[in-house]
């Protein structure tokens, strides 16, 4: 289901309180590129700045409240998805368009083009169909705008022949596309080459001069498309240095970028040959030293990796621009010396951003005192804001796990990093984002090697604190009471390691994995941990729902504290038209790598009860889940359950890895095989003038299931 269907120019509320929208840009041409991008505009209909373009080579607002989520290929097209929190967009924003391009062609080859609407947990909201793209090789789909205080949702459908740098341009971002001796770093040799336009190319409405590299159709290599540009746009003059470029525009050029496979190394003489490694994890001593490598690996990979360093600086509000690390810069504060074990600056323009770094690893905590000096120091410098980095992972995005004088934050955001987060951006930009550089994306992959060894002290979620034990016998004793004071610090670890899981399955899928929460509770902290203390005081049990992009359905987890299990489940809606034996036989033959001890509980509609088997015996006798009567089948339950880790860490009988594993198996075995029911089409007649009651066949496609 994609919500309701909106009408070229028509428009929707969202519902009162949301806090945010995912827009996901759709097509039914898998062999067709198409480039989801937004804009935030003023009260004019124009780009307050060019940080306000969020695309591939600028995934994220400077606000941080709308990003570009990357895309994925599925069996009926492509698909890519923009988050916009309407709760982080300044007051200065009135809209938030969004919009597809294509780098040949036109929209005219794209088959299905659509633009879906969902709320943050997947739910869909509204959704466009482009009916009549010909021409346009950029389109705005529709725009999420303020009306009277309120959030409205309009279909536009407005299109562009110039593609995404002239519709980027007449809405008021620079646009620099032109290859030079200053931007040819950002460019392989081989693509700076410009050829002449393709035979039959849309001659544009504005003549604007655009670079576009792409990958030849024909697999002959990459090539570029240029157009002229008008006279009256200006090229900003070329400044001293190549790597500051104050005033240039933003370019749209999208580089070929290849999916990374590490080299398989063949000429080993024997099991003992260990491959090289960049980073070395020889001879780390003591935390302090540890701690030195580990940042001094991260800066320098995030100064290399364009990308990379991108997707990091902007969670933490930095401008899209020239990115330089520094390690260990002594501040005087007072008499005393303070050592950050890291600076960052950015520079765009004349903007200059920096921010002060604060490291941890293995076991080391961050300390109230330590992040205030920091702070102290920042504010007399001028920076902008501190990062802390350790493996402790914040509970929510934006909360921060040391409690500081608010008073120091009135000049200084401060912000906070783990290491989970550091591996799970590296993941997503070498596997499913790509790096066009392949000595970039083999150093990235270096990087990895390097801090996912244990040796590194760059480590995830892996403790759930010395509150977890006493709390588990308490409920096995029936002792636990919500007053008791041990019992809040447990469930912000599960909290934690909810969230870990959340950034394991983005980085493993590529998609936008989200914990699933009402919403009073995903903005209130203590609200949010005072509900799983009384959920965990009155039944045993840690809860929460996963959400995944595309997913039949969701994902719900529970650890059962009494019983020692923890249950993976998700509701599966049912075909909605054959028999219940098809429906069900429609479930069974998709479940063909699911374990045999598998619940699957088929819920009918009215008062009829639920039924419920296990898959083995379901596969063999499908009618085992029929009910007395004729009540249709609507959804079905599947569930699984599997022994609880008892330890509060370690790898062996550890109570996280129990959970992380049910989680990854079910999905893999039960969630990901499912694909939704989608009614099909409805069919004409084969004689207009004669047009029977009932269709002969209408579980047709169930029965070719």
């Amino acid at each position: 289901m994609r919500g309701t269907e909106l009408s070229k120019g028509a428009n929707s509320p969202l519902p009162i309180g949301t806090p945010g929208v995912r827009c996901v840009v759709s097509w039914g041409r898998a062999e067709v590129e198409v480039d989801a991008s937004a804009l935030l505009l003023d009260g004019a209909g124009k780009v307050r700045g060019d940080e306000d373009l969020v695309f591939y080579n600028q995934p994220t607002s400077s606000d941080g409240g709308v990003r570009h989520l990357g895309g994925s290929r599925t069996d009926d097209g492509g698909q890519e998805s923009v988050a916009v929190d309407l709760e982080s967009l300044p007051d200065d924003v009135a809209a938030v368009a969004v919009a597809a391009s294509v780098a040949t062609g036109t929209l005219a080859d794209v088959e299905e083009l659509a633009l879906v609407v969902m709320e943050q947990d997947g739910q869909p909201l509204v959704f466009h169909r482009v009916l009549a793209a010909e021409a346009e090789t950029a389109m705005v789909l529709g725009e999420v705008y303020r009306r009277n205080g309120a959030w409205r949702i309009r279909a536009v459908a407005q299109g562009w022949a110039t593609g995404l740098a002239g519709l980027a341009t007449d809405l008021g971002v620079a646009i620099d596309d032109e290859v030079t001796d200053e931007t040819a770093e950002d460019v392989p040799s081989e693509m700076a080459i410009p050829s002449p336009p393709a035979t039959g190319d849309v001659r544009t409405d504005h003549d604007d001069e655009v670079a576009v590299v792409e990958l030849d159709p024909d697999g002959a290599g990459p090539r570029a498309i240029v157009v002229d540009r008008p006279p009256a746009q200006t090229t900003p003059a070329a400044p001293t240095s190549p790597a500051a470029r104050p005033g240039a525009g933003l370019r749209t050029r999208k580089q070929p970028v290849a999916r990374f496979s590490p080299p398989v190394l063949k000429l080993a003489g024997g099991d003992g040959w260990t491959a090289a490694r960049l980073f070395s994890i020889s001879g780390v001593g003591n935390a302090a030293e540890q701690e030195k490598r580990a940042t001094s690996a991260l800066l320098a990979t995030m100064m290399a990796v364009k990308p990379f360093g991108r997707g990091l600086t902007a969670r933490f509000g930095a401008p899209a621009g020239v990115l330089e690390t520094y390690l260990e810069v002594p501040f005087h504060r007072g008499e005393a010396v303070v050592v950050p074990d890291g600076v960052l600056r950015v520079q765009r323009g004349a903007r200059l951003w920096t921010a002060l770094l604060e490291t941890k690893t293995g076991t080391g905590q961050l300390r109230t005192e330590q992040v205030e000096n920091y702070l102290d120091v920042a504010k007399r410098e001028g920076f902008d804001a501190v990062i802390t980095l350790s493996n402790e992972i914040a509970p929510g995005v934006g909360e921060h796990p040391v409690a500081v004088d608010r008073r120091k934050l009135a000049k200084v955001a401060l912000f906070h990093l783990s290491w989970a987060e550091v591996l799970h951006e590296a993941q997503m930009v070498l596997s499913h984002r790509g790096v066009a550089d392949a000595g970039q994306a083999w150093l990235l992959h270096e990087f990895l090697r390097y801090v996912e060894h244990p040796r590194s002290g760059a480590a995830g979620f892996n403790d759930m604190g010395p509150s977890w034990v006493p709390v588990r016998e308490a409920v096995a004793a029936g002792t636990l009471r919500p007053g008791d004071r041990k019992v809040p610090a447990a469930v912000d670890a599960w909290i934690r390691l909810v969230r870990q899981l959340c950034l394991r399955l983005t980085a493993e899928l590529g998609v936008d994995v989200a914990h699933v929460m009402p919403r009073k509770l995903a903005t209130d902290p203590a609200a949010r941990t005072r509900a799983g203390v009384e959920t965990l005081a009155a039944s045993g049990r840690l809860e929460a729902t996963l959400r995944v992009p595309g997913a039949a359905g969701p994902l719900d987890l529970v650890a059962d504290l009494r019983t020692g299990q923890v249950t993976t489940s998700t509701r599966v809606s049912a075909p909605q038209e054959g028999t219940n034996h098809r429906r069900i036989a429609w479930l069974v033959k998709q479940l063909t790598a699911a374990p045999a001890d598998l619940l699957v509980e088929a819920d009918y509609a009215g008062e009829t009860a639920p039924t419920c088997e296990q898959l083995q015996l379901v596969r063999t006798d499908h009618a085992c889940l029929s009910p007395v009567g004729r009540a249709p089948l609507v959804a079905f339950n599947l569930a699984r359950s599997v022994s609880m880790g008892t330890k509060r860490s370690g790898v062996r009988g550890a109570f996280i890895p129990s959970v992380v594993s049910a989680v990854e198996s079910f999905y893999s075995d039960v969630v990901q095989p499912v694909r939704p029911w989608v009614a099909r089409a409805p069919r004409l007649p084969e004689d207009p003038a004669d047009v029977p009651d009932i269709d002969p066949e209408p579980a047709a496609e169930l029965d070719r299931a």
